[in-house]
Formats: C-alpha cells, structure tokens, sequence
C-alpha cells in the first residue's frame, strides 16, 4: 500500500490511477507473451500454426496454475511469517517453495513430454493440426521449469514489496520474445518450433533476472540451510489453492471449447481446423478486455479494504462504483471493437485463402462476444465482494459462468444449433450471469447501506440525547509503560463498565479466521504491512474494527487498536491519551514487564515507534497529536490512581 496516499482522503480516481496500473500492466503482459506468439505464427505459418498453439495452451494455463498455486501461497505464508516477525521462517517458508517447484515443475515438464502425443487429443487437435502441435508443444514444454519458477518468484518478489522489479522480470520476457518472434518465423521462417524457441529463450531470460533477486530481498535473507523442503510447503499450497482452481477451470473451459468446435465443425463446410484457430486468437484478444478489468478490481481492493475496515462506508460506494463505471466502459470499448473491426483483428494473426475462415471469425466475435461487455460486472463483484470480507459469494461469482452455466447451456443449444449452438452459448451465459450476479451484489450492497443508515440514525439519536442509553465509550491510547492499561482497569470497576484489550484478540480471530496467537504476536510487532495484495495484518486490522464497533453498541472502556479513529464518527465517545516521562516508563517496565533495566528504555521507545507507524499507517494521524483527543494526560504527575479518578470526573458520569 503506497505511504503516500491517503487512502481517507485522497481522490478517489487519484487512488484507482495509482493502485490499478501498475495491476493492468502486469496481467496485460501476461496476455501479451500468449498473443505475440500466435501473431508471428499465424503471419508465418496460417490456420495450422493457429490452431497448434491453441491446442498447446491448456499446458500454458497450467503451468501458470502451478506458479499462482506457490506463488501466491508463498507470497501470503511469508507475509504472514514476517507479520509475525519471524524472519527464519519466511526464510525456509521461501527456500523450500523454491525446491518444490524447481523438482514439480522438471516433473511436469517430463511427464508432458512423454505423455504429449495423448495430450494432443485430447485437447482437441485435429488431424491436420497434429504435426504442428507437437512440434510446438515439445519446445514449450522445455520451458516449463522456467515459466514456473520466474512467476512464483515474481509474485514472492511483489510481495516482498518491489513490484517494479517484479514487472521488469515479465517485461523483459515478452520484448525478448517479441524480438526473436519476428527473427526466428519472419526472418529465419523457422515456423511453429521458431515461435516456441522465442518464448522459452526469453522465459528462462525471466528466469534468470528473478533468480539474481534472490540476494536482494528485503525482509530476510536466505541461507543454505534454507533450500530444502519442510513443513510450511503445506500452508502455502493451502494459501494458494484458490488461485489454482480458478486457473484449473479456466483450463477446463479452454479443452472443452477446442473439442465441442472441433467435433460440431467437422460436420460442417468449415471443417476441424478453422473453428480451432479462430477460437484460439478470440480468446487470446478477449484476454486483453479481461486483463484490464481484473487489474483496476484488484487495484481497488487495498482502497475499499481500507475504507471498509476504518467505517468510510460513503468512500467504499463511491470506490465500488467509479470501478464499475470504469470497467463498463473498458467492456464498451472492447465490444465495439470486435463488432466493427473483427476482420481487422483476424487479419493480425495471419489471412487465409479460404473465405470460410473469416466469416467464422467475423461470427464468433459478434455472437459469442456479443454482450461480453457486462462480463465485467461479473469480474468487478467477485473482487469487490472478496474485498469486503465474502469469501464464498466471491467464489460463487467466478465460477457461475464458466462451470454452472457456459457448459450445460452451450450442450444443450449445439446439440439443437450445432456449430453456432456454442457462439449463442456465450451471450446466454453473459446475461444470466449478469442477472444472478446482480442479485448478489444487490443482496451484498444493501448490508452497506443498511450499515450507513445505521450510523445516520445513531448519529441522530446522539445528538438529542447523548446518554439516552446510558452508552458511554471511553478510548484510551497509551504510550508502553505509561500505565495506561491499568488506568483503564480502575475506570472499569470505578464505572462499573467492562474493559476490552486483549479480550479483543479472541473476538478478532472469530471474526477474521485467524488463529488468536497470530494476532496477539502481530500486535506485539505492529509493523507496516508487506504487501496489499497478500496482507495478513490488513485482515486482523478490518477484523478488530467490526469487533471495536460492535463493542461500541454498549458502554465500555477500549484500550489501542485505533480504536478512537474506528470511532471517530460515533458521539459519546471520550478519547485519551496517556503519557510517561522515561525514567518513570523505565521504572513501571523493569518492576511490572520484567525488562532489563539496561535496555528497557530502548525497548520502550522501539514499541512505541511501532504503535505510532501502526496508528499513522491506518489512520493517516499522528499518535500523538492532540487534535484527535479529549484529554492527554501525564499519568507520573498524579498517579494510575488519581489520573483515573481525573478521567471519571472530566467525564462527568
């Protein structure tokens, strides 16, 4: 999350600018590695060549289910491990994730090797295609430990908080290959095997530029000792397994489109190969209209996580509808051009002498991308929804269309229509989804308002009657060994009003799913997040702030956890801060925390920069800063005793 945003305050469209491109960018040259072969391919060999790389990309899809399932679970187990601030794990959570997927991925690449004649067919390649694809795919294949490799370390690298370095690593890739693309077909008319030697001379570039980061990490250093397999491979496959099913299914999806268009095709004029080949290059144009959507979904999510978890319920909404509204014009743009120019983008990937061709690939742009358009509010719930806390409504979102839907409805429609059955699928599922996603994100959207009309009424209701409940919210922040906590359990039982502090742990871990010892050490290392996209302490903070609100319902007495900033738009509540002069904090920590004496001021001041970095972080305010409280006090000029009964007073109950 970038410092220097305040993610409060700050223009909205300021903030989506900054969070979304750097996201774009990355998933588009992703899409563009794909593209940029079946280009050249298609300029220098036609249909055939074509319809081979579209029958290899099931293997693509999952070699990059296998990075996303480490890279990811390694980029979130280690976020964890440093949240925790035990660096020695991280360390061997990164060297065993290394090991695995070095030895999974040269396992992977042989076994596709072997098996790859079998693995043709049944990705649907046809007879004319066959030479082309195993040509193809037997070099592709070459590459496989390097794809693997340099994306899981590209997610880890991001992770690591350097995603400029992470961006170079692709970005060198795919000009390398773009490069040797046009030396290799155009130039040398080396073919298939030209384009599959381009991409793997600039993957194992990739690979490379990732592997010389690994001396450069920030947060930790790897060792010897850390290179072998242990135990936390588990939890980061358990972390990133979500995104090897999305990746999975999408594979599903791609395999039985090549096989319906090939086998429905065959009964037609236009034959096997002609189908195979145009879907290959609409799917890979059409990754261009997904990769833009995901990348300003998944750049909003620091931005309504942020908001969501501090109670900004009116920026939540306007974030989630600028992104809707940016994501419906980007799905505009993309539909207009496949409905006006579909013979324009064809030609791109080569011409061909058979008019058939064309007209099939003017078809599929126009029927099955005919609404694709509204395919982005389908995307943007699922992200927006994950966003604010829905894990399995999220999940539902992403897979409504591809499985539930796409599937059965295009059996049933090409069984009646045939060929053009599957083209009228696309369209079919786009609105359902759309309209089934829609009722979901309604059904989500009204817990938001419900939650702001909530706060409208309370507000109302504190202004004509401050303690018409007897509801009374005192917050204590406190500098460590300034007595505080026990300032805070004398109001209690002075008031007869119950404390929360580290009560507040169990509620968190209910709340976020979290395990009560991670929380309790993250709160005793309060450093600045790691990383927006796999940011643990992000989950407990939003966690402790629906625990801190719903506390709040009823008189009590808070202690930290930004607990005045949570509550900064509830009335009624008193907000204090507590302060110590250091030989007195020095005198409280050695008597009553068992610090040594020698270090106990450098130990003290370390947590209080933590704690304030802490509050700045979430909270864009300075700690101490007597402009976000009712009264600082110095608890050594009275005493705990005392300075409680100054606060009980002051309150006046």
């Amino acid at each position: 999350m970038k410092k220097d945003l305040d993610l409060a305050k700050e223009n909205i469209v300021k903030l989506l600018i900054s969070f979304s491109i750097p996201c774009v960018i990355s998933m588009l040259i992703n899409s563009i590695y794909n593209i940029v072969d079946q280009i050249f391919i298609g300029q220098g060999v036609g249909i055939l060549g074509n319809g081979a790389t579209n029958v290899i990309f099931p293997l693509v899809i999952l070699f990059s289910g296998i990075a996303g399932l480490f890279g990811n679970g390694a980029a979130a187990n280690i976020s964890l491990r440093l949240g925790e601030g035990n660096k020695e794990e991280a360390a061997k959570s990164l060297g065993s994730t290394i090991v695995v997927t070095t030895i999974l991925s040269i396992l992977i690449a042989i076994l596709s090797y072997i098996f790859l004649p079998k693995l043709v067919i049944l990705f649907g390649c046809t007879k004319n295609v066959y030479k082309y694809a195993i040509a193809y795919g037997k070099i592709i294949i070459l590459g496989a430990p390097a794809v693997i490799v340099y994306n899981t370390l590209s997610s880890i690298i991001r992770a690591d908080g350097n995603p400029k370095y992470s961006m170079f690593i692709l970005v060198s890739g795919a000009i390398i290959n773009i490069f040797l693309d046009a030396l290799f077909i155009l130039g040398f008319n080396w073919g298939v095997e030209g384009g599959a030697l381009a991409t793997i001379i600039g993957q194992y570039i990739s690979l490379i530029i990732s592997l010389l980061y690994l001396n450069k990490f920030k947060n930790f250093r790897l060792t010897k000792k850390d290179y072998k397999i242990n135990k936390s491979i588990i939890k980061v496959t358990l972390y990133g397994l979500s995104s090897f099913i999305t990746q999975i299914t999408v594979l599903v999806l791609f395999v039985y489109m090549n096989n319906i268009l090939t086998k429905y095709g065959a009964k037609t004029n236009l034959g096997p190969d002609i189908p195979l080949s145009v879907y290959g290059i609409v799917s890979k144009i059409n990754s261009l209209f997904i990769s833009f959507v995901l990348g300003v979904s998944i750049g909003s999510q620091p931005i309504i996580g942020f908001n969501y978890g501090a109670g900004n319920i009116s920026r939540v909404k306007e974030t989630i509808k600028k992104v809707y509204i940016i994501n419906l014009i980007v799905g505009i743009f993309f539909n207009l051009i496949y409905l006006l120019f579909p013979a324009q983008l064809v030609s791109l990937f080569g011409s061909s002498d058979n008019p058939l061709y064309l007209d099939f690939a003017k078809d599929m742009f126009r029927i099955f991308l005919m609404i694709n358009a509204i395919n982005s509010f389908e995307m943007t719930t699922s992200i927006i929804i994950q966003s604010i806390g829905n894990a399995r409504v999220a999940t539902a979102c992403s897979f409504i269309r591809q499985i539930f839907l796409f599937i059965p409805i295009s059996l049933i429609l090409t069984h009646i229509y045939g060929i053009y059955g599957t083209l009228y699928a696309g369209p079919v599922a786009d609105l359902l989804t759309f309209i089934i996603v829609f009722i979901l994100f309604i059904f989500e959207y009204k817990k938001l308002s419900i939650k702001s009309n909530d706060e409208l009424i309370e507000e109302s209701s504190n202004k004509t009657n401050k303690l018409k409940d007897n509801n009374l919210i005192i917050v204590i922040n406190r500098e460590y060994a300034s007595g505080g906590r026990y300032v805070g359990k004398l109001l209690s039982e002075k008031l007869n009003i119950p404390l929360y502090d580290k009560e507040i742990i169990l509620e968190s871990a209910k709340e976020s799913g979290l395990s009560k010892e991670y929380i309790n050490k993250i709160e005793q290392n309060k450093n600045n997040p790691i990383s927006y996209y796999y940011n643990l302490e992000d989950e407990v903070f939003k966690a402790e702030s629906k625990v801190i609100k719903k506390l709040s319902n009823s008189s009590c007495i808070i202690v930290g956890r930004c607990a005045d900033y949570i509550l900064r738009n509830k009335k009624n509540v008193y907000k204090i801060f507590l302060y110590s002069d250091d030989k007195n904090k020095v005198k409280r920590a050695t008597t009553y925390y068992n610090l040594n004496e020698k270090d106990a001021l450098n130990t003290i001041n370390k947590i209080n920069k933590q704690r304030e970095n802490h509050y700045k972080y979430y909270t864009n305010r300075n700690w101490k800063d007597p402009n976000n409280y009712n009264i600082m006090i110095n608890t050594d000029i009275l005493g705990v005793e005392k300075t409680a009964d100054l606060i009980k007073d002051y309150i006046n109950y």
